[in-house]
């Protein structure tokens, strides 16, 4: 049963779990067919299917306007239970004021959109944060890792370049040595030749076999 009250639309029907008419008030401008079964949806949880059918028993869009399902008699589904539904016929109205009307809903709806929109924005906002903290808390394992294989590449690095240092260091005093208080500059000239070729072949054999550390160095 559909009357009016306080001029807006009240929809009577029975709830298959207690079989006692429930009233479900009706804003036909900002409700739509899909509000209307899921207030029905709510209100009884034994509803497993609620649909709503033109009288030719062709399924309505849950997106169609509540104002546009009234105009004409259809047919309410529930579970097995097929309800007619007569809504009560409204004087017409002249075309200026059906204009004026079209205006207001059009008014009412943009106004609608207007105040629910930042609790949209909210929600979404909202949404996002937690994923970005959901996939923060899965990088961190990774980041500590590779905070870890950083701090030993680097370690690696230091060492190495204070080796070669030493090495080298170690090289030159020895030779040094060798020229001025063991032997004379005509001996250790091939010998040291030699020794600093020998020592670029072992740098460049090394750069080969690591330059990927170097790269990343």
């Amino acid at each position: 049963m559909v009357e009016y009250r306080h001029g807006l639309p009240v929809i009577s029907l029975p709830l298959p779990s207690w079989r006692e008419r429930c009233r479900f008030s009706i804003k036909p401008v900002l409700m739509t067919v899909g509000d209307f079964l899921q207030y029905i949806r709510d209100e009884d949880k034994g509803v497993d299917r609620a649909t709503i059918l033109n009288t030719d028993g062709v399924q309505v869009s849950v997106t169609t306007p509540m104002d546009i399902l009234l105009m004409n008699n259809f047919q309410l589904l529930i579970n097995d239970i097929i309800y007619n539904v007569h809504p009560p016929v409204i004087d017409k109205v002249s075309s200026e004021h059906v204009t004026q009307m079209e205006d207001v809903k059009a008014i009412v709806h943009r106004l609608h959109v207007a105040l629910h929109l930042p609790t949209h924005q909210l929600l979404k906002e909202r949404e996002l944060l937690d994923k970005l903290a959901d996939i923060k808390q899965q990088l961190h394992p990774l980041e500590e890792v590779k905070g870890r294989l950083v701090r030993q590449a680097e370690a690696r690095t230091t060492r190495l370049l204070w080796a070669g240092l030493a090495i080298l260091s170690i090289q030159g005093g020895a030779l040094s040595w060798l020229t001025w208080w063991v032997y004379s500059w005509d001996l250790m000239e091939p010998v040291t030749y030699f020794i600093t070729y020998g020592s670029a072949i072992g740098f460049y054999s090394y750069f080969v076999l690591t330059k990927q550390v170097i790269n990343n160095f």
